[in-house]
């Protein structure tokens, strides 16, 4: 098995090389038609169905990563971050694939293959070995909730992704209006956002290959009915700490630019020895992804939305509205299907009750309100365009909340989903 699960590994490496030189192709078919010294049309047509075929091999050997993990795994990769996230990855593709070939849009390729990119990249943060089944997954329902719960939320990121350029394409980026100016700063936080996410990958990938490590140990007290006992417990930290846990003592501490100490530790409220340990990532995040974001402003000179604005130019406003409203009327119902009626289903065999409240039910459920008011404004009040656009923006982000913030910040019934 050990084989067949070092090929599945070495296929999902393969696809997401081949995502990437299909991402690069996309721009070429993009930006290269503005050189190149045929009919623009022509040259868009012909390298888009290169980078069509180079992401669809892609899709394939992801395919074909995902069922022998199954094989090599004995039950189906679903049931933690990296397998979730591989999971999702995979699915962003299929629903590109089938919005592709429907609208036969190229600029489409340009924002969402590197979605799948993104995601991937992340699910390798997380350990990669294949875990057995805890008990309260060890259900058919795992396979049917997950999986189509992950279906559509694939079709939101095309949603993301075509509402995302019909902003790029119609906000007046040098106007200075005040209106013109809060959507420019609206879709900088948007690019903001999008970095913070990549550059907690890099981050993480950077120390890891550095082999950084610090360790804390933290001794609390527990029993009842009069009887007490101290418990230990050790976090690993593989950032610098610059938070520590809450009352804890340093075990090992690898110093970094000068720090030989963290410079505070977790407040009393961050309950658990690990809560120290995600704080520290989430300022990490945001101070490597303030760094990449200036990085990336001075390379362009300008804000980052003025900047790709113009790569945008020639196309159809009304028809990016159109895939981003069409995505979202395919993922909805299917999510709701999987992260609500077999996620409650699955609830009552698992617990015995339907809806406990717990972070991930509450999350997944303020998703489905959300996508159930961009429809009804959308079908009810004529909300298209720009309205419509920005509710699909911010939609995605709340599920990608839910599937990040939740799973590794909040605790629940669901942090089976995270890693130590």
């Amino acid at each position: 098995m050990s084989g067949l699960l070092n090929f599945s590994s070495n296929m999902f490496v393969v696809a997401f090389f081949l995502y990437c030189a299909a991402f690069i192709l996309f721009a070429v078919a993009i930006m290269g038609r503005r050189w190149s010294n045929r009919d623009p049309e022509s040259h868009r047509r012909k390298w888009g169905n290169i980078a069509f075929g180079v992401s669809s091999l892609g899709l394939v050997l992801e395919l074909t990563y995902f069922f022998t993990r199954w094989a090599g795994g004995g039950h189906i990769p679903v049931s933690n971050m990296y397998e979730f996230m591989s999971f999702l990855s995979m699915m962003v593709m299929v629903a590109f694939t089938v919005v592709y070939l429907i609208y036969r849009k190229t600029i489409l390729g340009l924002f969402a293959v590197p979605i799948t990119i993104i995601i991937m990249a992340y699910a390798a943060v997380f350990p990669q070995e294949v875990q057995p089944l805890i008990p309260s997954l060890q259900s058919y329902w795992l396979k049917i909730h997950v999986t189509m719960a992950a279906a559509g939320e694939s079709f939101f990121a095309i949603a993301f992704a075509a509402g995302f350029m019909y902003l790029l394409r119609t906000v007046n980026f040098s106007s200075t209006d005040k209106k013109d100016r809060r959507q420019q700063r609206w879709v900088e936080i948007v690019f903001f956002s999008i970095i913070l996410v990549i550059s907690f990958i890099i981050t993480v990938f950077a120390f890891r290959a550095a082999g950084y490590e610090s360790v804390f140990t933290q001794t609390k007290a527990s029993g009842t009915a009069g009887q007490t006992a101290s418990v230990t417990q050790t976090v690993e930290y593989k950032l610098p700490p610059i938070v520590a846990p809450y009352h804890s003592k340093v075990e090992s501490y690898q110093p970094f630019l000068g720090m030989t100490k963290p410079l505070f530790s977790a407040p009393s409220w961050m309950n658990g020895i690990n809560a120290g340990r995600k704080f520290n990532t989430i300022i990490w995040t945001v101070i490597s992804g303030i760094i990449l974001y200036g990085i990336l402003r001075l390379i362009a000179r300008k804000p980052l939305g003025r900047a790709a604005s113009p790569f945008l130019d020639g196309i159809d406003p009304d028809d990016l509205d159109e895939i981003s409203y069409r995505a979202i009327a395919i993922g909805f119902p299917i999510f709701t299907l999987g992260a609500l009626i077999f996620a409650m289903i699955w609830a009552q065999v698992a617990w015995g009750r339907f809806w406990g409240w717990d972070p991930k039910e509450v999350w997944a459920l303020i998703c489905w309100l959300f996508y159930s008011a961009y429809l009804h404004l959308r079908l009810s009040r004529g909300w298209q365009g720009r309205q419509s656009s920005w509710l699909s923006v911010l939609g995605f982000l709340v599920v990608m909340f839910t599937l990040v913030g939740v799973n590794l910040v909040i605790a629940g019934l669901h942090s089976y989903a995270g890693t130590n």
